[in-house]
């Protein structure tokens, strides 16, 4: 069983692993799990994205279940990840289970277990889970549940537009992003139909790219990064748009693009944070890897930061520690206050509309650079054995120089790997990939000359002890 593992945001393979006895074992698992936990005979979710496997495995995963004496509801085609922990929340299931693999090519297939309020699982379930990791064992056929289509998509409409209508001041049933032009790109993942019909509900003028359904996603990898959003960029400034939106295969995480290009997720947190404050209170919840702008917005208005681990289940651990008004990670995934403990892309696009609709966000993040000066970053990857992981951290921290790039080292954060902070407010950080045989190297700074230097000293400080 040592195939199946749980890493960062659930488990991930290529479908040469990724087998249907193999969604068997773990839908056993998952069954056996929740009846320790004092669920059994309760109804648990269960939710596909747009790959052509996944609503086969998806099928197989809720027929174990049902075997197990759990009823299971599913939707009625893909759909986001966001959309089946709002239905567990809401419908106060015990748990669901996505198959997804995010933003991975369509060779690739995975799981994601959701606890009963609708937030990742951490590393305890998953360990939980994986210790029951079995060939099915179903019970008499009399004693089997049985499986439901509903519909995930209205009520979490509902809950989208009440949330941000309150940040807005708006009435929720009303337009209120009448006068806005959109350019929403669902690089054909499961937030088509989804993410833009929401925003058009909400009044909004929109354009749509890569909408229509396919399980190829059109031959790149549905992943919303600066380098495969070219199209979207192009398009919002011939459209004369306000703004662009885009979301990753299961529409967990957006990216945002203005008129004047691809707009950095350290920035867009930054920015949509500071709208948040402009009428409530409460800190920030950042992964070790996301910008320090977000401390900087924070100081500003008197609030608080608290920094996780990478990886989204510590961002929601943290939420209920602290009780953010927002929280997120670099990588595009964020949450808020009074919505989920799960990032959520389909509500972040109605947020950021919602801001750009009473102010453009290149102008807001223009400001926030202004008060809080320049700030840029970067990563780059270190290929390593995952068993050589650990290693590597242990010599790393008989190595931790004094200076890197020339500036003395202030302080070492080991929240996740080793964050070095220099004296003059820069770091740089390095950490094992929880989802590839890499380890990561990110760098910020006031320059993107600066950070290229900070990146190139932690590369030359891992390499030699891979």
């Amino acid at each position: 069983m040592d195939v199946i593992s749980f890493g960062t945001d659930g488990w991930r393979a290529t479908l040469d692993e990724f087998t249907d006895r193999r969604v068997r074992i773990v839908a056993q698992a998952v069954a056996s799990h929740l009846r320790e936990t004092g669920r059994e005979g309760e109804t648990v979710g269960v939710g596909y994205d747009a790959r052509e496997t996944s609503e086969g495995f998806a099928e197989e995963l809720a027929r174990v279940l049902c075997a197990n004496g759990f009823d299971v509801r599913m939707p009625e085609r893909d759909r986001p990840t966001p959309q089946l922990a709002w239905a567990i929340k809401d419908r106060e299931l015990a748990g669901g289970c996505m198959i997804t693999a995010s933003h991975n090519p369509p060779e690739y297939n995975g799981v994601k277990f959701i606890t009963d309020d609708g937030s990742p699982a951490l590393q305890d379930v998953t360990d939980s889970i994986v210790s029951h990791l079995a060939e099915p064992d179903p019970l008499p056929e009399d004693e089997w549940g049985d499986v439901e289509r509903v519909d995930m998509v209205g009520p979490h409409f509902e809950q989208c537009k009440r949330r941000v209508a309150e940040v807005a001041d708006a009435d929720p049933e009303s337009e209120f992003l009448d006068g806005l032009h959109v350019v929403y790109d669902a690089i054909h993942g499961s937030g088509r139909d989804v993410t833009d019909r929401l925003l058009a509900d909400a009044g909004a003028a929109v354009d749509r790219l890569r909408c229509s359904e396919d399980p190829t996603f059109g031959g790149a990898h549905p992943e919303p990064s600066e380098s495969n959003l070219q199209g979207l960029v192009d398009a919002v400034r011939e459209r004369d748009a306000d703004i662009g939106i885009a979301n990753d295969g299961d529409a967990d995480r957006i990216a945002v693009v203005t008129p004047d290009g691809f707009l950095d997720e350290n920035l867009f947190f930054a920015a949509i944070y500071e709208y948040l404050l402009e009428t409530s209170n409460g800190a920030a919840v950042r992964t070790v890897s996301t910008t320090f702008l977000v401390d900087r917005v924070a100081d500003a208005y008197g609030e608080s930061v608290h920094e996780t681990p990478v990886g989204f289940k510590y961002v929601a651990d943290a939420m209920r520690d602290y009780d953010p008004l927002m929280a997120g990670e670099e990588s595009g995934g964020f949450a808020v206050r009074g919505h989920l403990r799960q990032k959520d892309g389909v509500f972040m696009a109605l947020l950021a509309a919602a801001a750009a609709s009473e102010r453009p966000l290149e102008a807001r993040v223009d400001d926030l650079l202004a008060e809080h000066g320049e700030i840029h970053q970067g990563k780059v990857s270190v290929d390593c054995p995952d068993d050589r992981k650990q290693g590597v951290l242990a010599d790393l921290e008989d190595h931790i120089p004094e200076t890197v790039a020339g500036e003395p080292v202030a302080d070492v954060v080991t929240v996740d790997g080793f964050k070095l902070l220099l004296e003059d407010g820069s770091w740089t950080l390095m950490r094992p990939s929880g989802t590839e045989p890499k380890l990561r190297v990110y760098a910020e700074a006031g320059s993107e000359a600066r950070v290229d230097e900070l990146l190139d000293a932690g590369r030359d400080l891992v390499e030699p002890l891979v």
